[in-house]
């Protein structure tokens, strides 16, 4: 699947999903503690007197980097008066930055209930959903934020990100393109399209978005592995395999040395696709893809010699009986099985 990304958004959230979606060191801290009930002689405006000196202090301790003071303080301006949005919007954040993901999502709920209409209440809540793979509950979340920003890129982005996760690329395309048209520039953005085109089953405007994305961003090996993919079933073999190659001089891998015998084998060059199917099962011996594709290699062989090179056809059924017991729902494999029994 495919890459995911915010910008810095909103009382220091993360600066980029993909980051969070990464991994964010997770620093062991107490649940954070409920509102308490306020003693009955405090009056009310010493309550929000209170309440905002905490919040002052916390938004300085934050803007000077101490997070672990500033949250305390978020904390305690939440005790104080458990209306506070800000607090809670703010507490979120810095859970979040420490990858607390079950508390931030606590936090930022509580806040788009006390106001449904905020913005970053709503965003935050969809990102802390999305993180602890809610993906459902993170579409909720950020379609009510866009109900308040339709053109907010990030929110756009992210609904777009989690519908593909949920396997809805239909509901997911109107908002990938907006993302594509707020920054026409951004690369996680028109890998994000790229993905929806390619669950469709629309290789051709993929492969556009991919190329689009790879003249902007670093080369990574998914990049390069869903342009080769999307290449190669819009028949364009030659540029998939040259794609495929690029990627192997930097990290070779299995799924890499796989697609590439795929595209030879198209290309009907059976020796360089062998070679390439081998190669993959040299780095992973459970890639069943790879154990089909040199099976079927070795039943051409046998094919070609007119039957008589029981030495490949006996190589490819062992090859595709060790495929079936990896991975036992392939029904093509084991027709050819019964066909060459």
């Amino acid at each position: 699947m495919p890459p995911i990304a915010t910008q810095a958004v909103r009382l220091a959230l993360p600066a980029a999903l993909l980051a969070l979606l990464a991994g964010c060191a997770s620093t062991p801290a107490d649940a954070p503690p409920e509102p308490r009930a306020l003693p009955p002689e405090i009056e009310l405006g010493e309550v929000t007197d209170r309440g905002a000196a905490a919040m002052e202090r916390a938004q300085r301790l934050s803007g000077e980097g101490l997070t672990r003071s500033a949250l305390a303080e978020f904390e305690r301006a939440i005790a104080i008066n458990p209306t506070l949005t800000p607090a809670y919007i703010g507490a979120g954040a810095i859970y979040a930055e420490r990858g607390e993901h079950a508390d931030a999502e606590r936090r930022y709920r509580r806040a788009a209930e006390l106001e449904p209409r905020n913005f970053d209440a709503q965003f935050g809540h969809g990102l802390a959903l999305q993180m602890l793979g809610r993906f459902a509950d993170s579409v909720r979340a950020y379609l009510a934020a866009l109900s308040v920003r339709p053109g907010d890129f990030d929110a756009n982005l992210n609904v777009a990100t989690a519908y593909l996760r949920l396997g809805e690329p239909r509901q997911a395309l109107p908002y990938a393109r907006t993302a594509v048209r707020l920054q026409p520039g951004n690369a996680p953005a028109r890998v994000t399209l790229g993905s929806v085109f390619a669950s469709l089953g629309r290789h051709g405007e993929a492969v556009v978005e991919y190329q689009q994305a790879a003249e902007s961003m670093e080369l990574t090996p998914e990049l390069l592995l869903s342009l080769a993919d999307n290449l190669g079933r819009t028949g364009r073999h030659e540029e998939a395999a040259a794609t495929l190659e690029e990627l192997i001089r930097t990290d070779a891998s299995a799924p890499a040395y796989e697609r590439l015998g795929s595209s030879r084998f198209r290309l009907r060059q059976y020796a360089e696709a062998e070679r390439a199917f081998r190669s993959a099962i040299e780095l992973d011996p459970r890639h069943y893809p790879a154990l089909n594709g040199l099976a079927v290699c070795r039943l051409n062989d046998h094919l070609w010699s007119d039957r008589a090179d029981r030495g490949a056809l006996m190589e490819a059924r062992e090859l595709m009986r060790q495929s079936l017991r990896i991975e036992r729902n392939q029904p093509q494999i084991v027709e050819l099985m019964t066909r060459y029994r």
